[in-house]
């Protein structure tokens, strides 16, 4: 109980049946009241005060999560730039021509060959005299190498859909078929000897806009060898 005066605290402690008790000890301006508390009341001071403290501490944990995600978004911006400036549709989209000439078709953007389209024939002979040519809408090139078809990235499971950073760093780094290390070369004409020039922040941003695009599936075709046109 609390009077009109400032009060002074002094706990002191004994052992009673093995459990805690104590004496805690008011000395008002006037009067001396002796009163006598459980070390519960103790005990549960402290847990509300150690659950606030814990409470403040998450909060600014939370708060401190929160900040990765607004660098996530401005990433996910800034590979969306990059994949627009670099040529990425140029060989990776299907396109329908239209008006103005062949025109993305927006709902198989960036999903590659498709698998539902007849393979073309190849003119050997031009083969024959150095000529490397493109199918209609690039998304298949046949030269020296053979035939090879642009690849799925979309966030699709037969695209890069369960890709990793580490194996899209090295995909672009080094040229691997899938980021793999054991993976073949990737054919021309992906300009992959380019893009490692590219540096960690721009290669790991197009790979965080590739994982938010629309999910096509699509299993591209696998290249041609020379002896097999």
């Amino acid at each position: 109980m609390l009077y009109n005066s400032y009060l002074f605290f002094l706990s002191s402690y004994r052992l009673t049946n093995c459990a805690d008790r104590a004496l805690l000890i008011c000395v008002p301006l006037k009067n001396l009241i002796i009163m006598r508390t459980s070390v519960l009341y103790t005990v549960v001071t402290v847990s509300a005060i150690t659950l606030f403290a814990i409470a403040c501490n998450n909060s600014s944990k939370e708060t401190a999560a929160e900040t990765p995600k607004a660098d996530s978004a401005s990433l996910v911006k800034r590979g969306e730039y990059l994949v627009a400036v670099s040529g990425c549709d140029d060989c990776h989209s299907p396109k329908a021509m239209g008006p103005n000439g062949p025109e993305l078709v927006q709902e198989l953007r960036l999903s590659g060959y498709p698998s539902t389209r007849p393979i073309q024939e190849v003119d050997k002979e031009n083969l024959k005299k150095g000529w490397a040519l493109f199918g209609p809408d690039l998304t298949n090139a046949v030269g020296p190498w053979g035939m090879s078809f642009a690849a799925n990235i979309t966030s699709d499971a037969t695209g890069i859909g369960n890709w990793t950073e580490e194996q899209f760093f090295t995909a672009l780094r080094k040229g691997k078929y899938k980021g793999q290390e054991t993976g073949r070369p990737l054919l021309p004409p992906m300009p992959w000897a380019n893009y490692k020039n590219m540096s960690d922040e721009d290669v790991r941003a197009i790979f965080y806009y590739l994982k938010t695009i629309k999910p096509v599936e699509n299993i591209v075709p696998a290249p041609k060898a020379p002896t097999e046109l």
